[in-house]
C-alpha cells in the first residue's frame, strides 16, 4: 500500500517524507511540529485483525474531522465508479523517475530518526504542559528524584505494535525508570490486538513476575497496532499482585492527574474556564472527579475526531482544555496533542506518583485529596492503590463484553430509537414506584449526540440525517444529581448496536 501511495503521490508531483514503520502518534507529532508540510497519510491497522488496514488522513497533528472524512470518503466513491480510474493510475504510477523513488524510501533512516526527536521533545513538552525549558526540566527532575529515591519500573508488551521502534524505551530509561519488554519486533504480534481483558493479560504476568524479583516494577502497558491505544496494568501492595485497570478507570486516574497538574502548574484558576471533554459513554465518575476541581464536562459523538474538534471549539471560546478523551476505550489526548498516546497516559500516571508534597506546595495526589475533601486519607509514602481507593466509585458496562453488544436486524437506527423511546417511556409511568424509585431514581433526562452536539430531548426532532448518534438516557436522584445512565449507538461498520450502562457508587447489581 505504501509503495502504491507514494509512486501516486510523486507522480501528482507531492513531495513525500517516508517514515515507514511509526506509532502513530509520533507521525501526528511531525506533523504538529512542520504543520508547512501539509497534511499526512497513514496506513494503520490500529486494532483491526493482522492483515486488515485502514487508512487516516489529516493535518496538524489530528486526524480529518466527520466532514472532512466524509468528502474523502466519498471523492473515493466516485473514483472507484470511474472505469478510467485504473488507468490513469497506471499511468501516473509509471511516469515516476525510479531515482526519485529510490531517494524518497533513501531518506527513511534520517526521516525517522528526525521523527523521534521531535516525538521524544512534543511528549516532554505536553507532559510539562511549557514550551519553556525550565519547566520542562523541573518535571523531568521531580521523576528522576523519584525514580531514583523509590526506584520504578514500567513492563511494555508491545505485541509487535509499531512503538516497538518508538521512543518509549529509551526515553523511560533516560527518567530512571527499568524497563522490561516483551514482543518488542514490529510484526511479531503474540496475542489479540485490542488491549483490553484477556489481551492485558501476558502484560500482567509478566509485571508480576518482575515485581517479585524487583518490587520497584509497579506498571505496564500494552499498545494497539499503531500504537495510539494502550491501557495499564499495575501492581496492587496490598496483595502483591498485578492488576488490570478497566478502560474507565485508565481515564479517571489520567483526568485526575491532568486536572491536579493543571493546578499545580497554574493554580487554582478561579475566573477561568476549564473543560474535559468526553464521549457519549464515558463514565459519569468524569463527571464527579471534575467537579471537585471547578471544572466543566462536555459531551459528544463516540469517535476520536469528534472529541479533538469539540475541543477546539471550546478553546477558541476561551476555554482551557488540559484532557479529552474515550474513557469507554481507555487512554487519553493530553493537550497539546491531537491523539491518544500511552505514553502520555504512563506520564500521567507517574505523575502521580513523582509530583510529590514539597516546599514548592502540594504534590498532585495532595491537591486531589484536598479538593475532594479527603486529605485524612494522604500518607507519605502512598501507591497508586492508595490513589485508586479515593477516585469516586462508579461500575460501568465493559465495551468489550459480550452483553454490551445489542444484535439486531433493524435497518433504520431512527426507526429503532423512537421505539425505545415510546417503550421506555411506558415502563417509566408503569414502574417508576416500584423498580426505579427504590434505587433512588425519582426523574430521567434524555441526551442525542451527533458529532460535536449534544442536544437534550426526546423524539427525532433532537436527531438528524439517518439519527446514527448515540442516544443516552440519565438518571437523577431528589436532589438533582444524576447518577446513573443507559447508552447505546449503532455500529457504522456491523449490525450491532453498542450499549452501556453506568451507575456511580460501585454497586455492580
Amino acid at each position: 500500500i505504501a509503495d502504491a501511495a507514494i509512486r501516486i503521490f510523486l507522480g501528482m508531483g507531492i513531495p513525500v517524507r517516508h517514515l515507514f514503520i511509526t506509532a502513530a502518534p509520533e507521525l501526528m507529532a511531525v506533523s504538529a511540529q512542520h504543520e508547512d508540510e501539509g497534511p499526512f497519510f497513514y496506513i494503520s491497522a490500529s486494532h483491526n485483525p493482522a492483515g486488515h488496514n485502514g487508512l487516516k488522513f489529516g493535518s496538524s497533528g489530528g486526524v480529518f474531522g466527520s466532514e472532512e472524512a466524509a468528502a474523502l470518503i466519498s471523492r473515493f466513491r466516485s473514483y472507484c465508479r470511474d472505469p478510467e480510474m485504473p488507468s490513469r493510475l497506471v499511468k501516473l504510477e509509471a511516469a515516476v523517475d525510479e531515482e526519485r523513488y529510490a531517494a524518497c524510501i533513501g531518506e527513511i533512516p534520517a526521516n525517522k530518526l528526525l521523527a523521534l526527536d521531535i516525538y521524544r521533545r512534543f511528549t516532554i513538552m505536553t507532559a510539562a504542559s511549557t514550551r519553556a525549558v525550565c519547566g520542562q526540566d523541573q518535571i523531568l527532575n521531580r521523576i528522576r528524584e523519584y525514580a531514583g529515591t523509590y526506584g520504578l519500573g514500567v513492563v511494555i508488551d508491545f505485541n509487535g505494535s509499531a512503538r516497538s521502534l518508538s521512543i518509549d524505551e529509551t526515553f523511560l530509561r533516560e527518567l530512571g525508570i527499568s524497563v522490561r519488554t516483551l514482543a518488542d519486533v514490529p510484526g511479531m504480534i503474540t496475542h489479540g490486538i485490542i488491549p483490553e481483558g484477556e489481551n492485558l493479560e501476558y502484560c500482567r504476568q509478566a509485571l508480576e513476575a518482575a515485581y517479585s524479583e524487583d518490587p520497584a516494577f509497579m506498571l505496564g502497558y500494552m499498545p494497539d497496532n499503531d500504537g495510539d491505544r494502550g491501557n495499564i496494568v499495575y501492581i496492587d501492595e496490598n496483595s502483591g499482585r498485578a492488576e488490570v485497570l478497566q478502560a474507565q478507570e485508565v481515564f479517571s486516574l489520567a483526568v485526575l492527574s491532568e486536572l491536579a497538574f493543571t493546578e499545580y502548574s497554574e493554580g487554582p484558576g478561579e475566573g477561568e474556564k476549564r473543560a474535559v471533554v468526553v464521549n457519549g459513554p464515558t463514565s459519569m465518575r468524569i463527571d464527579a472527579i471534575a467537579a471537585h476541581f471547578g471544572v466543566e464536562v462536555h459531551r459528544c459523538e463516540v469517535g476520536e475526531a469528534n472529541t479533538v474538534q469539540l475541543a477546539r471549539s471550546l478553546r477558541e471560546r476561551g476555554y482551557t482544555v488540559r484532557i479529552l478523551g474515550e474513557g469507554s476505550n481507555g487512554g487519553n489526548i493530553t493537550y497539546p496533542a491531537s491523539v491518544r498516546d500511552p505514553m502520555n497516559t504512563i506520564l500521567s500516571f507517574i505523575k502521580l506518583l513523582a509530583v510529590r508534597d514539597s516546599r514548592e506546595g502540594r504534590g498532585l495526589f495532595a491537591i486531589w485529596l484536598e479538593r475532594s475533601a479527603q486529605l485524612h486519607r494522604y500518607r507519605e509514602h502512598y501507591s497508586l492503590s492508595d490513589i485508586l481507593a479515593t477516585i469516586p466509585k462508579a461500575s460501568t458496562t465493559p465495551t468489550s463484553a459480550e452483553r454490551s453488544i445489542l444484535h439486531t436486524s433493524c435497518p433504520s437506527q431512527g426507526a429503532l430509537k423512537r421505539a425505545y423511546e415510546a417503550l421506555f417511556e411506558q415502563a417509566w409511568n408503569d414502574e417508576r414506584e416500584t423498580f426505579f424509585a427504590p434505587l433512588g431514581i425519582t426523574s430521567w433526562k434524555e441526551f442525542n449526540t451527533e458529532g460535536i452536539s449534544c442536544r437534550e430531548g426526546v423524539g427525532s426532532r433532537f436527531r438528524s440525517g439517518e439519527e446514527r448518534g448515540g442516544f443516552k438516557i440519565i438518571f437523577h436522584a431528589a436532589d438533582g444529581k444524576a447518577t446513573d445512565f443507559i447508552w447505546m449507538r449503532g455500529s457504522g461498520t456491523e449490525p450491532v448496536f453498542r450499549i452501556a450502562a453506568d451507575s456511580l457508587g460501585g454497586s455492580k447489581e
